[in-house]
């Protein structure tokens, strides 16, 4: 439904943005103490939803649940807990943002049809103050002209595009080696 956030299989939604998916409480090396992995929220803007119906020939024939459970496999083999989410309102892509201040180790996020459009969506990733990795199914610099400009870029530490939905994979990878990194300085 248009303006109401997709709950997929392995997510919960409690207050504002519930708890991690894949939260399974992992040994550390301490005396058997338990932590919860680093959380990344991938967050997916409009039409997304119709994934696998919608021209499959650019898309192809994934649906946004078989690209969640890429997500998850890659996420959980990789130690990382993923919030997977999905909305067709510019405004509650703006607050899922918000949300991860403080809260989420980095953001995936294929803004769709956001990517051209939204300085809104963009300043909420500049402020909120962790890595970025913006994702697209399709090559936009091989497709329309209005297309190959994106306000999401400016906030993204990096871009991946035309890989179809293993870009999402390539994501999580790239995330769990920026947050490596973070986390040794």
């Amino acid at each position: 439904m248009a303006g109401q956030g997709r709950k997929g299989k392995r997510q919960t939604r409690l207050a504002p943005f519930g708890p991690p998916v894949l939260a399974q409480k992992t040994k550390s090396s301490h005396k058997g103490s338990a932590v919860t992995p680093p959380l990344i929220a991938v967050l997916n803007g409009p039409n997304l939803n119709m994934l696998g119906v919608r021209e499959p020939e650019k898309y192809g024939t994934a649906t946004l649940d078989d690209v969640e459970a890429l997500c998850a496999e890659v996420a959980d083999e990789l130690g990382l807990a993923i919030d997977f989410r999905q909305t067709n309102s510019e405004g509650e892509l703006v607050t899922w943002v918000q949300e991860c201040r403080g809260r989420a180790a980095g953001i995936i996020m294929n803004p769709a049809g956001y990517t051209t459009t939204s300085i809104a969506v963009m300043d909420a990733l500049l402020a909120v103050g962790v890595p970025v990795i913006e994702v697209h199914i399709t090559n936009i610099h091989r497709r329309e002209e209005f297309r190959h400009h994106s306000f999401i870029s400016k906030a993204a530490t990096g871009v991946i595009c035309g890989l179809g939905v293993e870009g999402y994979a390539l994501a999580i990878r790239a995330m769990a080696g920026l947050i490596a990194q973070d986390e040794e300085a």
